[in-house]
């Protein structure tokens, strides 16, 4: 190892570590920062006897480097070198070095937030920016900066974004790689098919042009099987490497053949980064990955295929060339090559964030505004994950961890799981919770329970073969809760029950009349196969749930795994809630008691008493949603919005409401509701004087001016007072009077303190428009004598002077005034 390009750098990491906390370290791929640095720091004065830890991304990862890190001491792993991962610890009291996974790190944290016997801590492969490793750097932050001022951090990868010393204002060393030369071949065209017949047929090609072992990626276990299936035959010995297959078969795949036979090696996308994977110098890339995807708007995840971005096909052409010259096959076109996305985005971003937010609780992080992060947790996310946890009673009302939650973070699993077992603690509890997680090879239908019997029939022949994993798992589970196994035939409703523990807000109704349809008791629906089985139960307990499955466009979530429900389980969640809310069907209030789970109504009575508050937002809700048309805007109240609006548009600094019906309709809550006490029908809404609510949005002074600057009538020449009529767009207000009543008036009058000019719709005695203007003193001059002339011999009892400009004004004739 004494050659490996990393310990390079090593003098320069060494000087830096010591002066400073938290320190960058890049290194290309296979320049041995994994597997050589860690044991060249442990002598580091420093360290004063402390231990180094090791954070790696994936288990697969810390049984390979832990291992390679031993040998290189002629040690077991568990000696000077150990290694932790889930159900499994390998160290002793020799143990300086411990290579863990990023999970095991904020467990450990949450016992021992001192870290008291650590004297660094190592992220590596740090550009995975996964979930556990941003929250890990964080709790790690706050550890230097309350707890332990001496406490160093490493942060290691291959590639780092540019940016990231100056966000953590850390310093970087760089190390030189040693990389072989990697001859890229692409596709001719974008391949069609099954993703592992493509894979197959291209690792075939492989093994005939090219020499050494093959690694092929997949996108998951399923592509795995088929490519392995389809490569029987081939003179190689073919290796499946995914996450849950068991660590003797991991070891297995990145160990070269004890009987030099070449390996195919097909894998997911587990096998990216980290450990090199001796003799391999040919990679199959099918372009493809698996992931998860989590919607916070309706808490579902589901898992997506898509493209791999360019930063993870160079990490796979990569483990080509790391210990000599190599080839990849890239199953897509060159001209794909530009297209792909340039990296994915940080896990933070798009993640479940219910452990998280749990584990912080636990550190006693409310708000994760407090806290140092390189993405702080999405808002919609947090939310939602909160929603969860309260649902398990791991959360109180304030976001701070319950006792119950404290109990659930001794389990290392999702908070889900870990409530169903820390409630159930039984063999059927330890068998549930480990199908949820692996769910073992595909059977028709979602039934769990069918499931259930499957594992144990496997289990009780000795013939466990694709359910291996999940009897792993439940074995696990069982010596936790030091309960015995239970081969016994499984109930369904308690399964049911168990899932429910899980997933309360998954408990689930048929709706009526649809088979297969079903309502999920937070509010989202989902569906089922109308031919499966289970299609025909009245209430489910649903455990996966796609909301965001490939192809699917609805609203409605596609049911892969549920188990039945006892109506008495549901009842026992139940409670009675009162509901207020508008009938639009029959126009009046309706007001009753629901026995309710979340979304799922049980039964419902009659309440004769409704709050009034809530009756009141209730009939304010239904103004918003049907219209403005359920109100009657008497003439009075309309001029009130008119004149106010125009004011709003004449004066837009001084603060006038805006009184428009879009405005009223986006906050009926604020002007409407308080004046909505006894109103239960369409008619007493419509009979509703809305004059006094609208008032009421006008502030202090502005009320007492409104008067002044836009009043409803104006008193003309002739002693009258005339109604002004405003329009809501603020163009000017228009007065309509008889020619004759303004006589003797030179200019036009004004509003809004003589800054608009109404405009005169001028009358005939009969009381027919002949002229609109702004400029009465124009009319007089020339417009009148035109109007005269039409008008004098149809009306000619009323006054046409030669002079209007100083005649005395009138509403009468000239006989009336004779005799006046």
């Amino acid at each position: 190892m004494t050659d490996l390009p990393a310990l390079t750098a090593l003098p320069d990491l060494r000087t830096t570590l010591a002066a400073h906390p938290l320190v960058l370290l890049q290194a290309p791929t296979g320049a041995g920062k994994s597997t050589a640095l860690p044991l060249e720091l442990l002598a580091e004065p420093w360290l004063a006897g402390r231990k180094v830890l090791l954070l790696q991304p994936r288990r697969v990862a810390v049984r390979g480097v832990a291992a390679r890190l031993a040998a290189q001491l002629g040690q077991n792993v568990g000696e000077t070198v150990g290694s932790r991962v889930r159900f499994e610890s390998r160290v002793s009291g020799a143990t300086q070095l411990e290579v863990m996974t990023e999970g095991i790190l904020t467990r450990r944290l949450g016992r021992d937030p001192e870290l008291s016997d650590v004297g660094l801590v190592i992220l590596d492969e740090f550009h995975e920016r996964s979930l556990n490793a941003d929250l890990a750097l964080a709790l790690l932050r706050e550890v230097q900066g309350a707890l332990r001022d001496d406490l160093r951090v490493l942060i290691m990868s291959a590639t780092l974004d540019a940016d990231l010393p100056a966000r953590l204002g850390a310093p970087l060393v760089r190390s030189e790689g040693r990389t072989y030369p990697v001859e890229v071949r692409y596709a001719q065209a974008e391949p069609g098919g099954r993703i592992g017949d493509t894979v197959a047929g291209a690792v075939r090609r492989a093994l005939a042009e090219e020499s050494g072992d093959v690694l092929a990626f997949l996108p998951g276990v399923a592509e795995i099987r088929q490519a392995q299936a389809a490569l029987s035959e081939v003179d190689a010995v073919v290796l499946p490497l995914y996450g849950e297959l068991p660590p003797t078969e991991q070891a297995r795949a990145v160990t070269p053949d004890p009987q030099g036979q070449r390996r195919v090696i097909l894998a997911t996308s587990i096998a990216e980064t980290s450990l090199t994977i001796e003799g391999v110098r040919v990679v199959v890339d099918s372009g493809q990955r698996r992931s998860q995807a989590y919607d916070p708007s309706t808490g579902l995840t589901g898992l997506r295929t898509g493209r791999v971005t360019r930063a993870e096909a160079e990490q796979r052409a990569g483990r080509a060339g790391r210990t000599a010259p190599g080839v990849v096959y890239r199953l897509w076109p060159e001209r794909t090559q530009a297209l792909l996305a340039a990296d994915r985005p940080p896990e933070m971003l798009g993640a479940d964030l219910g452990p998280l937010r749990l584990e912080l609780a636990a550190w006693g992080v409310t708000d994760p505004g407090s806290m140092e992060w390189l993405d702080a947790p999405p808002s919609p996310a947090w939310s939602a994950a909160g929603e969860v946890l309260r649902g398990l009673d791991a959360l109180d009302s304030g976001g701070r961890v319950t006792e119950a939650g404290e109990a659930l973070l001794r389990f290392p699993t999702h908070p889900r799981l870990a409530h169903l077992l820390a409630e159930g603690r039984t063999g059927l509890a330890a068998d549930v919770a480990a199908l949820l997680e692996e769910r073992g090879p595909r059977l028709d239908g979602a039934d769990l329970t069918e499931r259930v019997a499957a594992l144990r029939q496997a289990r009780g022949s000795g013939r466990l073969g694709e359910w291996a994993g999940a009897e792993r798992l439940a074995r696990q589970w069982r010596r936790l809760l030091d309960v015995p196994q239970d081969d016994a035939q499984p109930d369904a409703e308690h399964v049911g029950w168990l899932v429910a523990l899980a997933y309360p807000e998954r408990v689930a109704l048929l709706r009526p009349g649809e088979r297969g349809r079903y309502l999920l008791a937070g509010g989202q629906g989902a569906e089922l196969s109308p031919d499966d089985p289970l299609s025909g139960q009245s209430a489910l307990a649903v455990a996966h749930l796609d909301g965001v499955a490939e192809g699917r466009r609805g609203p409605e979530g596609r049911i892969f795994l549920a188990a039945p429900l006892a109506r008495q389980e549901l009842e026992a969640r139940a409670t009675w809630q009162p509901r207020t809310d508008w009938d639009s069907r029959t126009g009046r209030l309706l007001a009753q008691e629901e026995w309710r789970v979340g979304a799922l109504v049980l039964d419902t009575r009659p309440l004769r008493e409704p709050d009034p508050h809530a009756a009141a937002a209730a009939v304010a809700r239904a103004v918003t949603r049907e219209g403005l048309h359920l109100l009657t805007f008497s003439p009075a109240a309309q001029s009130l919005r008119d004149r106010v609006n125009s004011l709003r548009t004449w004066r837009p600094d001084e603060g006038w409401p805006n009184l428009s019906d879009a405005a009223l309709l986006r906050s009926t809550d604020i002007w409407l509701a308080p004046f909505l006490a006894g109103i239960r029908s369409r008619e007493a809404l419509a009979r509703l004087d809305l004059l006094p609510a609208l008032q009421a949005q006008l502030p202090w002074p502005l009320a007492s001016q409104l008067d002044d600057l836009a009043p409803t009538h104006l008193t003309v020449p002739s002693g009258n007072r005339i109604r002004l009529d405003y329009a809501p767009d603020g163009s000017p207000p228009v007065l309509a009077v008889k020619v004759q009543e303004l006589f003797g008036l030179n200019d036009t009058p004004t509003v809004n303190a003589g800054r608009t000019a109404v405009l005169l719709h001028l009358l005939s005695p009969a009381r027919r428009p002949v002229q609109v203007t702004q400029d009465l003193r124009s009319f007089w001059q020339h417009g009148y004598f035109e109007v005269r002339k039409d008008l004098r011999g149809r009306y000619p009892k009323h006054p046409w002077p030669d002079d209007p400009a100083s005649h005395a004004p009138t509403a009468k004739t000239k006989r009336a005034l004779e005799r006046g």
